[in-house]
């Protein structure tokens, strides 16, 4: 009989989903801070992201299946066993994290973050005009789940699309032009807006180079809410600061929690969140990540094929 460790807040309904896909199993409900490592290393299937130091390569884990859609911490040598199949919850997140993209690529294209420090000074300022995603470019670099979910958006509002990814493909019906992520500096001087949703990958630690910026427009808006490492605190502090870029609003910062004298607070254009756009802050992502838990639960133990099995080599889903 499998042991399946659940970490994830299910409600009645997702618990429900879980026992039907794992029914010869013995389940265990638990939390990440909840889980002891006795039972962390007894599981042969976890869902949800354990402390990765508790795993210790354990030869009883088969399947991993996270609640995130990043991998960063499992996919480092000596944390899992070499049999151990690791799956995230690539597609759990989509509408959430382009939802809040989208609403940044507003705020910042209609100054909302400068009306919002007048309202605090109960100033009556007017800051004249603003952008429009109606016949503006905007550059997506990282065209998984979230990155056409936000191409979508800004299509349907009128913007001409370039989505950036590692690897040619047939072009998708939400994107205009195709480019390829070794190709990103030759598109980013047309770009209007650049929404990030990397992963955290060597390969993406610090792409954002202040060369990289500097072939902006300096109207350009920037928008990361895939990783923080994805562009330096430093790099990113210089281009807004000497506005070698209009403004930027980013969910996920280099170091994290940001710390409180970070030189990026006080920066007028920029929006900072809190690393808020995934999680479960949309209350439909929970049972999203329950159904790919629930559907990897039932092929794994048929033995048939996994959703969204992670690449070691890359972090990405395969």
């Amino acid at each position: 009989m499998k042991k399946v460790l659940v970490l994830i807040p299910v409600g009645q309904a997702d618990k429900e989903k879980l026992l039907n896909a794992g029914k010869d199993c013995s389940f265990v409900f638990s939390s990440i801070s909840g889980a002891s490592e006795q039972e962390i290393r007894e599981a042969n299937i976890i869902i949800g992201n354990p402390n990765a130091a508790m795993i210790g390569a354990s030869e009883n884990l088969e399947l991993l299946q996270l609640e995130s859609a990043g991998a960063d911490q499992y996919i480092a040598p000596g944390v899992l066993n070499a049999k151990t199949v690791l799956t995230n919850a690539t597609g759990a997140y989509s509408q959430s994290v382009a939802e809040q993209a989208f609403a940044m690529t507003l705020a910042l294209q209609k100054k909302l973050y400068l009306y919002r420090d007048e309202q605090k000074g109960a100033a009556w300022v007017d800051h004249g005009e603003v952008a429009t995603l109606n016949g503006s470019t905007v550059v997506i670099v990282g065209l998984g789940d979230i990155g056409q979910y936000y191409a979508k958006l800004v299509k349907a509002m009128g913007a001409y699309v370039i989505g950036v990814k590692r690897r040619a493909s047939d072009r998708p019906e939400c994107v205009d032009e195709l480019c390829l992520t070794e190709n990103l500096k030759d598109v980013l001087p047309r770009a209007d807006v650049v929404m990030s949703v990397l992963p955290g990958t060597k390969a993406t630690q610090h792409i954002y180079s202040e060369e990289y910026f500097d072939s902006m427009k300096d109207s350009a808006l920037f928008i990361n809410c895939g990783r923080g490492n994805a562009v330096a605190t430093d790099v990113l502090y210089k281009v807004l600061k000497e506005k070698k870029i209009t403004a930027a609003a980013v969910d996920v910062t280099e170091i994290e929690p940001l710390p409180a004298d970070s030189k990026l607070w006080g920066l007028e254009n920029l929006i900072i969140t809190p690393h808020v756009c995934g999680g479960y802050h949309l209350p439909t992502t929970l049972s999203k990540i329950a159904d790919i838990a629930a559907a990897n639960l039932k092929a794994y133990l048929a033995n048939e094929q996994l959703r969204n099995v992670v690449d070691f080599a890359t972090g990405y889903k395969k």
